[in-house]
């Protein structure tokens, strides 16, 4: 129960900072909100337990850094084919630190009864873990055609939706925005990405 409300507290705190409403500000000011640390050099600390209750570092090895360029080559060509080579970038990364942090089993979606359970992510860990991967692949060059923004939410119950909260890029040419979600799936095994303004729109569980 306690763990439940850790997790909902802690959404409430990043809608109420207005990131709900417009996903505005610098992509590092999502950490803020729950005094996380913003991934560094190569190491990136992973949140799990739901609301980031418990937090794992992980340190991406020079192999890891050359698969996960190797996935982003593989989209250079275009914008739409970067997104794609992104949707394999975030599952294979998390299959690789899945046996580390205990999240090789965490089930995707709507799953309130196992938060605070190591390894278990609810959006806020998907949110987060997201945008740490995604900032990683920005510093080292991998991405092309996207720049990296900062997370953003959607529902807050009155609508009659889950509130639910995603990890964003957009693109350098037009600026339109993305979601990058992973948290429907469970662990590597899928990712939605979509135009943010139907990620918006999903009703009412979604």
């Amino acid at each position: 129960m306690i763990a439940r409300f850790t997790a909902l507290s802690s959404f409430l705190a990043l809608f109420l900072a207005g990131c709900a409403a417009t996903g505005g500000g610098e992509p590092v000011s999502w950490y803020g909100f729950n005094d996380f640390p913003p991934p560094r050099g190569e190491q990136m600390v992973i949140c799990h337990g739901f609301g980031c209750a418990l937090r794992t570092p992980v340190t991406v090895s020079p192999a890891d850094r050359s698969r996960l360029a190797a996935i982003l080559a593989e989209g250079h060509a275009t914008p739409a084919a970067e997104r794609e080579a992104i949707g394999r970038a975030v599952r294979w990364f998390e299959t690789r630190i899945g046996p580390s942090v205990g999240s090789v089993n965490d089930i995707g979606g709507l799953d309130l009864q196992n938060a605070g359970v190591r390894g278990q992510m609810d959006c806020i860990d998907e949110s987060t873990n997201t945008l740490s991967l995604l900032l990683y692949l920005d510093r080292i060059g991998a991405l092309r055609h996207h720049t990296v923004g900062r997370p953003v939410a959607r529902g807050f119950f009155l609508d009659g939706r889950y509130p639910h909260a995603t990890a964003v890029v957009a693109e350098k040419e037009g600026g339109a925005r993305f979601a990058v979600d992973p948290w429907p799936y469970g662990n590597g095994a899928g990712v939605d990405i979509m135009p943010l303004e139907r990620w918006f729109a999903i009703h009412p569980l979604g």
